[in-house]
């Protein structure tokens, strides 16, 4: 491949790592640390970094959302001993848009469709959809990604099969197989979307690997947790629960997505994410309010009325 790879910083005649102590790093340098998975010999991989190097403004806004998550994602990849480039992967899929939703009807950073959001455990209904929420869908896509891992024996399968699906990936093998052909993924025929996926994430590997590199800046993600998990047991506004935070509602939506209404039932869901600074005051607030939270209700309507009368 033509593309940036990471190597040693040579200064003199020394030789050292291109690392920093992780009690001083921030998040992008641990990724870089932990990258594990392969290069591939793709010229896909060079056209995607030009084409994210033409595009500074768009590659900053995407690391800027990214922040929010970013930490969290990182410990949870870490702790599975994964690859870190898995922690780019919503890059890819979203651009880590907590509310993206494609044609195929895929939603949030992960971007799962509804059936494989609840085989991995996530709830979807009127009120909220689990595909949003940060916590269920990163823990369900690592699940799925590992599960793809051991299936296929290789990242740049495993990624493919969660692009298109473990049996395009198979049905792409048994080709192979049959015409004695390799079974790795650069030897198989897979949609065209499919084939530029795992370069895409390596090209923006590269580009967080080397940034200057390609001309770009990538803000800083502090080492640090972004936001921390509250539980109440009181049914909300969404837009009081963002006013008893402190918080603007855009940045409440970003933390909370999964919730489709107004309102925020506790019997359905009651942890909310709020940025770690902001818990105290939400708390606070909270225990201090003695109007109602709620200005919504759910009601079913009877058989025979309409909704001008009920309006």
């Amino acid at each position: 491949t033509t593309s940036a790879t990471p190597a040693p910083l040579n200064i003199g005649n020394n030789t050292i790592a291109n690392t920093t102590a992780p009690q001083q790093c921030d998040v992008w340098q641990r990724i870089r640390d932990g990258y594990a998975m392969p290069e591939i010999n793709s010229k896909l991989i060079a056209q995607y970094e030009r084409s994210y190097a033409r595009q500074p403004e768009y590659v900053t806004r995407m690391a800027e959302r990214a922040g929010r998550y970013l930490y969290f994602i990182t410990e949870e990849v870490t702790k599975r001993g994964m690859p870190t480039e898995i922690a780019l992967l919503p890059m890819i899929e979203s651009a880590f848009n907590p509310g993206a939703y494609s044609s195929a009807r895929a939603s949030g950073i992960w971007q799962f469709i509804p059936s494989t959001g609840r085989h991995f455990g996530m709830e979807q209904n009127w009120w909220y959809d689990g595909r949003r929420d940060v916590i269920s869908a990163t823990n369900g896509a690592l699940d799925y990604l590992q599960k793809l891992h051991a299936q296929f024996g290789s990242w740049d399968l495993a990624l493919a099969a969660y692009n298109c699906g473990e049996k395009c990936v198979m049905k792409a093998q048994a080709r192979n197989r049959k015409q004695h052909k390799p079974t790795d993924y650069v030897n198989l025929k897979l949609p065209k979307e499919t084939r530029h996926y795992v370069p895409k994430l390596l090209a923006v590997k590269n580009i967080i690997a080397y940034p200057m590199s390609f001309g770009l800046v990538i803000p800083e993600v502090p080492n640090e947790p972004y936001f921390a998990a509250v539980t109440t047991s009181r049914h909300m506004d969404v837009k009081l629960a963002a006013e008893m935070a402190e918080i603007s509602m855009e940045e409440f939506a970003a933390l909370n997505p999964a919730h489709n209404r107004p309102v925020i039932l506790t019997d359905k869901d009651n942890v909310l994410l709020l940025p770690v600074e902001k818990v105290a005051v939400f708390r606070a607030n909270l225990e201090r309010a003695n109007q109602p939270l709620v200005s919504w209700q759910e009601y079913q309507p009877k058989k025979g009325e309409k909704l001008d009368e009920l309006a």
